[in-house]
């Protein structure tokens, strides 16, 4: 997914705050949903939550830029999934995490239902 940077994503010197990095991925990770006519939560409020995170920050994007979002599924559990995601600026990672991401349904880990296992195929 490609992004264009704007002015509310900067801070004050025009460099991309550093939690925007983390809001991007979110963003391309719901769009693999959206694209495939799913949305990323179903009606009945269950999906996926954030259950760990661990960032790299490896360069940086400016005012202007654009940069393009990219994931790999690293594993598949029965409930969970762990992505690596990546920004990249100019053929260069700027930013990288690893991600894992747990379905829950009635506020409890709940196994992958098969619709969204299939588009984290």
């Amino acid at each position: 997914m490609k992004i264009r940077i704007y002015y509310e994503d900067t801070d004050a010197g025009g460099i991309v705050y550093h939690t925007n990095y983390i809001k991007y991925c979110e963003r391309a990770r719901s769009e693999l949903f959206f694209k495939k006519g799913i949305p990323p939560m179903d009606e009945d409020k269950s999906g996926f939550v954030v259950s760990s995170i661990n960032a790299n920050f490896l360069g940086m994007a400016f005012l202007g830029d654009m940069v393009e979002v990219t994931m790999d599924i690293l594993e598949k559990k029965y409930s969970s999934a762990m992505i690596k995601q990546t920004v990249i600026k100019e053929d260069k990672v700027i930013f990288s995490m690893d991600i894992v991401l747990v379905f829950i349904r009635n506020g409890k880990p709940a196994r992958i239902p098969d619709h969204m296992r299939d588009i984290l195929n």
